[in-house]
This record gives structure tokens, sequence and C-alpha cells, in this order.
């Protein structure tokens, strides 16, 4: 007789024992966060930096004679 397909080793799910923070405290401190300037730049950081990575568009020039 053979034995039985191992399966892979599954790992526990991890049970969560304690909340830490408040839901309205963290959100009163993102609210803040994102009226500050910096949050601002941070945005305008993406902006620009997702311009680098567009792909570019050929332009047509002048024919090869």
């Amino acid at each position: 007789m053979n034995p039985p397909p191992s399966s892979p080793a599954v790992p526990p799910t991890p049970v969560l024992t304690e909340v830490r923070y408040s839901l309205p405290v963290m959100l009163a401190e993102l609210k803040a966060e994102r009226a500050a300037s910096t949050f601002a730049m941070e945005k305008l950081d993406q902006h620009e930096i997702g311009k680098l990575f567009k792909s570019k568009v050929n332009r047509r020039g002048k024919p090869n004679k």
C-alpha cells in the first residue's frame, strides 16, 4: 500500500489579541496629514515620477532617403 500524498505545511492563522489604536484617532491623524503641505508634495512627486515612466509616443520625422 502507498501512503497518501503529503500536503504542504500550512502556517497557523495569526489570532488578533489586542487592538492598539482607536479608529477615530487614526482617521483624525490621517485627515491632518492629508491637509498638510507635505502630503500635497508627495502627490506632486508621484505625478512627476509617473511622467518619467510614461511611454513616449514616436513622432514622425522626415523620412530617410
